[in-house]
């Protein structure tokens, strides 16, 4: 599964660096300790262009941070999330941040600042509002608060990919269970199970 970032960059520079980020992020998932020379190796560069772009580690996972929170926003805008019921819309984007593949593992390990995604005031802002319309359209369970509700995603995102990730189910298989999580712990009782 690949990193489905935001539309490509142009011009030789901005493609470098590209490179370089995925190669991050595909060294970061596999060992969060790799070292650089490794995301060099990767990314099909010598370790001094590594360092023009990124002088240091530190440098480097906050940029992989503000990669993250494009990927969010470009995966938010594939969801549609102002299109049906809130909960529909949520079950959109946890199939997109599935996308996101190795991004998620690096952002599960804590290795990137989690100042430098989870709390992009963007991203934040949408998940909030999507909770808050699923309150109101009646799709998600009014017992939950929205960081109990966003936890489920999180949590449930989490068991999906590493399912992928370790082989343990198909992609296929993951994603329906994923969903059917999801909508099975969010949306309200319905008076007829009860």
């Amino acid at each position: 599964m690949a990193n489905q970032a935001p539309p490509p960059v142009t011009g030789p520079r901005a493609r470098t660096r590209q490179a370089i980020l995925e190669a991050a992020i595909r060294a970061l998932a596999v060992d969060p300790s790799a070292p650089l020379g490794r995301v060099a190796e990767l990314a099909d560069v010598g370790r001094t262009t590594l360092h023009r772009y990124f002088p240091e580690r530190d440098d480097l996972l906050a940029a992989v941070g503000v990669h993250a929170a494009a990927c969010l926003t470009a995966a938010h805008a594939r969801a549609r999330l102002d299109d049906d019921t809130a909960l529909d819309a949520l079950l959109r984007v946890a199939q997109e941040y599935l996308e996101l593949g190795d991004l998620l593992t690096v952002l599960f390990t804590g290795i990137v600042p989690e100042d430098s995604w989870a709390q992009d005031p963007t991203n934040d802002a949408a998940l909030g509002a999507l909770y808050a319309r699923g309150l109101r359209d009646g799709s998600i369970d009014p017992r939950f608060d929205a960081e109990w509700a966003l936890g489920v995603v999180w949590s449930v995102l989490y068991l999906a990919w590493s399912t992928v990730r370790t082989a343990r189910a198909d992609r296929h298989t993951a994603v329906t269970r994923l969903l059917l999580t999801l909508e099975k712990s969010l949306a309200p009782e319905r008076p007829d199970l009860r």
